[in-house]
C-alpha cells in the first residue's frame, strides 16, 4: 500500500524580517540568508515566491515545512538568464531556446528533462524540472548576485491564496520564514504559463499569462493545450488558491437574481465587473474588478485577500469572460471555488 506524501511542518517560531530592496544592505542580507539555507519570500512579476537555494536539499525541504506542502510536489527553479539552462536541464530542445528568446525574462516556465545533479527535493522525485527567468528587477538582481537558481513556489500556506504583496506574505507566513523582500505589488498577478517540452509536441500543462497563440507565434508550430492532463506541475492540485471564506462564482444574470433575493441579515462579500448592480444590505463588502484581462488578473488575488477579511459568510465573484486569454483565470478559480 502506497504511503501518503510527507508534509513537513515548522517546529519553531521565526522572527521574520521585512527587507527593503532600496535600503543599502538589505539585498545583501537576503543573499546571505539564502546562501545560509534560509527562506526568503521574493517578489516576481507573477506572485511572491518563497525562495530557497535550489542546490541545497535541506533548504528546499524548508519550503515544504513553511508552506505545509506535500514534499512530492515539484517546484519551479528561477534563473538569472537563459544561459543557466544547461546547469539544470539536459537534452534541451531548440523549442526551449526559441521560447526563452521570445518570453524571458517573463511569466513562462519550461518543463525539461532535469540534469543528473539536480536534487530530487526540487522535482518531487520526477525526471523533469520547471525553469523560468523572472522579470521583476529585484528578483533578477538577487539571482545575479547569487549566480544560481532559487526554488520558489508561491509564498503562501499550502492551498491558500497566492500573495501579490509583501503584506499578504506576512499574513500567511510570518514566523515561518526568515525574511520577505518588499518589492511592491506584482505586475501580472497570476502564476506563469508552464509548457512541457519533454515530449514530441510542446504542451501547455498550466494556463498562464502567455497564451497558446503567443507560443505558437514564437515557435511557428502548433502547441497542444489539453483540457485534462496527468503531468504533475506546481499549482495543479484540485483544491488550491483558496480563500478561507467560501468562494462562489456566479454568471451575471444569476448574480443579479441572487442579489435581488438576498436577505437583509446575509453577510456576502462581492467582487464584480458589471456596472449598475443593486447592492442590498446583505452585501457587507464589495470590490469592482477591471473588465480587461490583464487588469482583472492583476487585481484578482488582491481582491480575494481583501474580501476574505471582511467577515462574510461567502464571497461571490461575477464570472469573468471565457476564451484562451482567460483560461488561466478560470483555471485558478476552478480550484479556488467551493462546491
Amino acid at each position: 500500500m502506497s504511503q501518503p506524501p510527507q508534509i513537513h511542518r515548522p517546529d519553531a517560531q521565526i522572527q521574520t524580517r521585512r527587507l527593503d530592496p532600496d535600503c543599502p544592505g538589505d539585498l545583501d542580507a537576503a543573499v546571505e540568508l539564502l546562501r545560509a539555507g534560509k527562506l526568503v519570500a521574493v517578489p516576481t512579476e507573477t506572485v511572491y515566491g518563497l525562495a530557497a537555494d535550489a542546490r541545497n536539499p535541506e533548504a528546499v525541504r524548508g519550503i515544504f515545512a513553511a508552506k505545509g506542502r506535500p514534499s512530492n510536489h515539484p517546484l519551479i527553479v528561477h534563473l538569472p538568464d537563459a544561459s543557466h539552462l544547461g546547469r539544470w536541464a539536459m537534452d534541451i530542445p531548440d523549442a526551449a531556446w526559441r521560447l526563452a528568446d521570445a518570453f524571458w525574462p517573463g511569466p513562462l516556465t519550461l518543463l525539461l528533462p532535469k540534469a543528473a545533479d539536480v536534487p530530487g527535493e526540487v522535482t518531487g522525485g520526477r525526471p523533469s524540472i520547471g525553469l523560468r527567468v523572472p522579470a521583476h528587477p529585484v528578483m533578477h538582481a538577487l539571482l545575479v548576485r547569487l549566480d544560481g537558481g532559487l526554488a520558489a513556489p508561491s509564498a503562501n500556506p499550502y492551498q491558500r491564496l497566492s500573495p501579490t504583496t509583501a503584506d499578504q506574505v506576512l499574513a500567511g507566513l510570518h514566523g515561518r520564514i526568515d525574511a520577505v523582500i518588499d518589492g511592491g505589488p506584482c505586475e501580472v498577478g497570476l502564476e506563469s504559463t508552464i509548457v512541457d517540452l519533454t515530449g514530441d509536441v510542446p504542451r501547455i500543462v498550466r494556463a498562464g499569462p502567455i497564451t497558446r497563440a503567443d507560443l505558437e507565434t514564437a515557435l511557428g508550430s502548433p502547441v497542444a493545450f489539453p483540457e485534462q492532463h496527468s503531468v504533475a506541475v506546481p499549482g495543479n492540485v484540485a483544491v488550491h488558491y483558496r480563500p478561507g471564506t467560501p468562494l462562489r462564482m456566479l454568471e451575471t444574470v444569476a448574480l443579479r437574481a441572487r442579489l435581488g433575493e438576498l436577505r437583509e441579515d446575509a453577510r456576502i462579500a462581492l467582487a464584480h465587473t458589471s456596472e449598475g448592480l443593486q447592492m442590498p444590505p446583505g452585501v457587507i463588502a464589495t470590490l469592482r474588478l477591471p473588465a480587461d484581462k490583464p487588469g482583472f488578473a492583476r487585481a484578482l488575488y488582491a481582491a480575494l485577500h481583501t474580501l476574505d477579511k471582511a467577515g462574510a459568510d461567502e464571497i461571490w465573484l461575477e464570472r469573468p469572460p471565457e476564451g484562451d486569454a482567460w483560461r488561466d483565470v478560470h483555471d485558478r478559480l476552478s480550484r479556488a471555488t467551493s462546491a
